[in-house]
């Protein structure tokens, strides 16, 4: 089993609700409009995820283009959805190294 399957294992319920609540005050750090889904805007993503560990992203687009783009942003990153409305996704990765100043996390504890 890999990482990121054992990562999405270890997230229980009041987690995921603790991480929406966060999530809810936050602003989208990327917005990926008609031109998809490009190499730079994933590499902005996990530079993202890297630093903030919880983000909010924006996906333009019918419903189809958004659950494929969200799906393909989780599988590139190793990511998790934590929550989808609409065209925002609320989206978390576990940081390798702690940035207590940048991440979402430890500044709402």
């Amino acid at each position: 089993m890999t990482f990121f399957n054992l990562q999405r294992l270890m997230l229980s319920q009041q987690d995921k609700k603790k991480f929406r609540a966060i999530g809810h005050h936050l602003k989208p750090v990327v917005t990926i409009t008609g031109n998809g889904l490009s190499e730079s805007v994933l590499a902005e993503i996990e530079r993202a995820l890297a630093d903030h560990e919880l983000i909010k992203v924006r996906i333009n687009g019918d419903r189809e283009q958004r659950v494929s783009t969200l799906a393909a942003i989780t599988e590139s990153a190793n990511a998790i959805k934590i929550q989808s409305t609409g065209g925002t996704a609320l989206i978390y990765k576990k940081a390798l190294e702690l940035k207590p100043h940048l991440s979402n996390l430890s500044r709402h504890n």
